[in-house]
């Protein structure tokens, strides 16, 4: 933001001396969420501080990932190899421990505006200090905070005529925030913008693209080139496959996609994909699912079941690897005025094969996928909504969910006793927008169920003390037994179209609460289509076809070995099981038995680590190991 060009420092420590000096002891800084993140620089800036109790560090942020973490010696030896082999030299946030610990020094806070998922739910400190902040507001709040440092993880040219600077995976919140620093600045404040050059960043336009004058100081040291963070595919599960399916029928040719990461989003791609290229496989499918049939009115209304030769448009949050399969299966293809882009995103997180795809991509290639301010890609007005509006036709943004109420309320990011899973993020802002849009809906994806301390229990509930999209914004809800279209209809009819939905398992009970409570009329009686909502049903109806080669758990691939997918499945399961006193009384009959010596097992053993055990204890964790897996 200076007037010419910025500071170049070839180490981290002297980038963080001249800050100190021109900004003084009284540091909020600023960094952007996940791969943008310029860790290093951050961890120097802490150390600093801790090291000196006269500097005073807020460090303002939400999603602060890094590697995962063992909490036990069996977890250790599954992760530690994998967290080398995926994440290879990315350095970890160092203040993650001591926030989780509430050992934070007295001169330092840590503010988080979205929070790695569940990470957070046993760190008081980390809940005292979570700041609910919608994201596109993000870029105002910490303004107002004070923040007089803002770092970034870019990419960097050095050409001739000059070098260009690329905020990579991030412009998302920098785009908006850089403005208002600078009015601060001219008002008087010391104002530090720090880059930190990554080779790995990806060199994205769009609003990513920034004068190299919009920094103060850039560290540029090769030695400090390191992995981004890239969570690695993870496998597909059925519920995610029928969830996926659902959505696929509810898109509309000609039209504008939002998806997330993880393996629902995944499952979304490769269910498109199966409706684009293989069409009457796809309707098969519906058909052997009963989906199909039981919800031809709502694909009619809303979606459509024909290839997608008009195309579609990506207007998201988040560009993930997905986009690209879309891209190379010739379904995102609709271009948008004026600039021809097929993709706008304010961020984008994926894998280490989606960065490098992306390095690998020319210019002209890449420049179709252009990184946005979150305030264009979050927000419908503002300047040139006119446009936004031609842009984003027959939109469908797709979200996920942990719970929904019958009243069609949607719990995405927090629990009834107040504690916050993760944070509202642009949840919100896409559901408005979805309201806003002339054809556009908001469709909201959960599973039917989870498993909580070994016990399985309906993710639709009657009611529940937390929500973050509030029952008058209810759209389109889906889980892994079909579509609700919850628009514009009565109480009643929303608790109806939830409870077609629902795990058949609690069906009876949640009918007799909506009965109990005048919701719905005592005579009211589940239809008949709607009530085998069993997860063996969905297993049966997949089996042919799975058979024949579709619907795998890894249909992209991924950086997960098989061995390393049974292990981590049946370790999970090990954990839930015991999490209560019945679960670890049968655990303890278990191992009373002789130990199952399945030779399927030798490979999940070997990588373990346990196939020839040294001494008691690792003979006993190779039996805990053993039982868990004969459990699958």
């Amino acid at each position: 933001m200076g007037a010419g060009k910025p500071q170049i420092f070839p180490d981290l420590q002297s980038c963080v001396e001249q800050t100190l000096s021109r900004i003084g002891k009284r540091i909020v800084l600023c960094a952007p969420i996940a791969a943008g993140k310029p860790t290093a620089l951050v961890n120097e800036f802490y150390r600093r501080a801790a090291a000196d109790p006269s500097i005073s560090l807020s460090i303002l942020t939400g999603l602060t990932l890094r590697r995962p973490h063992a909490r036990s010696e069996l977890e250790r030896r599954l992760i530690e190899p994998m967290a080398m082999r995926i994440f290879g030299d990315m350095p970890d946030p160092v203040w993650i421990a001591p926030l989780m610990a509430g050992a934070l020094p007295a001169n330092i806070e840590v503010h988080e505006f979205f929070m790695e998922p569940g990470a957070y739910l046993s760190s008081p400190l980390a809940q005292q200090s979570y700041a609910s902040i919608d994201y596109t507001h993000v870029a105002r709040a910490v303004s107002a905070a004070g923040a007089n440092v803002l770092t970034q993880q870019v990419a960097r040219r050095v050409a001739p005529e000059g070098a260009s600077i690329s905020l990579g995976s991030n412009p998302d919140v920098t785009v908006d925030l850089l403005p208002m620093l600078e009015a601060r600045r001219r008002a008087g404040e010391a104002i530090a913008v720090i880059g930190q050059v990554n080779d790995r960043m990806p060199f994205m336009f769009g609003d990513a693209i920034v004068p190299e004058s919009a920094f103060d100081f850039v560290v540029d040291d090769p030695r400090g080139y390191h992995e981004l963070f890239s969570p690695p595919n993870l496998p597909i599960a059925t519920a995610d496959h029928m969830i996926a399916l659902s959505a696929s029928m509810l898109v509309r040719d000609g039209g504008t996609l939002q998806i997330g990461i993880g393996e629902l989003g995944d499952a979304i791609v490769y269910a498109l994909m199966l409706r684009h290229q293989r069409n009457f496989l796809w309707h098969k499918v519906l058909d052997d699912t009963g989906l199909g049939a039981r919800f031809a009115t709502e694909r009619a209304a809303i979606g459509g079941d024909a290839p997608f030769e008009q195309g579609l448009y990506g207007l998201t949050e988040m560009f993930v690897d997905g986009f690209l399969d879309l891209y190379r299966a010739g379904i995102l293809k609709r271009r948008v005025e004026p600039d021809g882009a097929l993709l706008h995103a304010a961020f984008l997180l994926g894998p280490k094969a989606f960065y490098e795809e992306l390095r690998a991509m020319p210019d002209a290639e890449r420049a179709q996928f252009l990184m946005m301010a979150v305030s264009f890609t979050n927000e419908l007005g503002g300047p040139g909504r006119e446009l936004k509006v031609k842009q984003r036709q027959h939109a469908r943004f797709i979200n996920s969910a942990m719970m929904a109420t019958l009243g069609g309320a949607i719990v995405s990011d927090g629990l009834a006793d107040g504690r916050v899973v993760s944070g509202v993020g642009g949840q919100y802002n896409f559901v408005a927008q979805a309201f806003a849009l002339p054809g556009g809906r908001s469709l909201i994806a959960l599973r039917a169920t989870r498993e909580s301390g070994g016990r399985i229990e309906s993710n639709v509930r009657f009611n529940y003390g937390h929500a973050t999209i509030p029952r008058h914004l209810r759209d389109v809800c889906i889980t892994e037994y079909g579509v609700a279209d919850l628009r514009w209809k009565s109480d009643a009819e929303v608790a109806a179209g939830m409870l077609e939905i629902t795990d058949s398992r609690f069906q009876p009970a949640l009918l007799a609460e909506a009965q109990r409570a005048g919701k719905l009329p005592a005579s009211h009686r589940i239809r008949d289509q709607h009530r085998n909502n069993f997860p063996e049903a969905l297993e049966r109806a997949l089996a042919p076809h799975r058979a024949a080669g579709l619907f795998g758990e890894l249909p992209f691939g991924g950086d997960l070995s098989p061995e390393e997918i049974v292990l981590s499945r049946s370790l999970r399961r090990l954990k839930a099981r015991t999490a209560a006193w019945p679960g670890r009384v049968a655990l303890f009959a278990q191992l009373l038995r002789p130990m199952s010596r399945n030779p399927a097992h030798a490979p999940m053993l070997a990588r373990m680590n346990l196939a020839a055990p040294h001494g008691l204890r690792e003979r006993f964790w190779r039996r805990l190991v053993a039982a868990a897996l004969a459990r699958r």
